[in-house]
């Protein structure tokens, strides 16, 4: 999309885009780490369970340097979430990129709850990261949430990027299956036009 369209990209601005973060999930749910069809997806919820895990059976979101902790949850599930903090290639990747980078705001997609999450690590939800919820969920027209309470977190990625003081938000996707991609393109398209001005 962003190829097709340049000019939604300001001039002076980057727009980084990892399509990935867990390469062994993918291969494991859907048989490639390369794009992928709809009908490549399992149909049941169930079946896509193994791409929440990389090749060492991490969840790679419970590796980041917030309330880290070995033993961790995913919903009702006790999961790893590694020997220690960055322990796997995947989290050390982004944890070096974004250290490298400092980007100005962080987007990251995950499913499935349907809402956009602000990310916080106990020192409030920074006011650019209100800000980019707010203007996410109006565009896309999921819901805003100030924070995630379903259960408790530990090691989140964009907890961890709010500690590092970077706005960062979560949209999870409404379920496992779709992309629900005009919603995502209009929110994405909101956050683009904010950055232009």
């Amino acid at each position: 999309y962003l190829k097709a369209n340049p000019s939604l990209v300001a001039t002076g601005t980057r727009v980084t885009v990892i399509p990935v973060m867990n390469p062994d999930g993918l291969q494991k749910v859907v048989g490639t780490t390369e794009r992928f069809t709809a009908a490549q997806v399992p149909a049941t919820e169930a079946a896509t369970v193994p791409g929440r895990f990389n090749g060492n059976e991490v969840d790679l979101n419970r590796n980041f340097d917030c309330d880290w902790q070995a033993s961790a949850k995913w919903q009702n599930k006790t999961v790893s979430g590694g020997t220690v903090v960055f322990s796997e290639p995947e989290s050390k990747a982004v944890r070096d990129y974004v250290l490298a980078h400092k980007p100005i705001a962080a987007l990251g997609w995950y499913s499935a709850a349907g809402g956009v999450f602000a990310s916080n690590c106990h020192d409030g939800v920074l006011p650019e990261t209100t800000t980019l919820v707010t203007e996410y969920a109006k565009a896309s027209g999921y819901s805003a949430y100030k924070n995630f309470d379903f259960y408790e977190i530990t090691g989140d990625m964009v907890n961890w990027m709010a500690k590092e003081k970077i706005p960062a938000i979560s949209v999870l996707l409404t379920d496992h299956k779709n992309t629900e991609w005009g919603k995502n393109k209009k929110g994405v398209d909101a956050i683009l036009k904010r950055y232009a001005q």
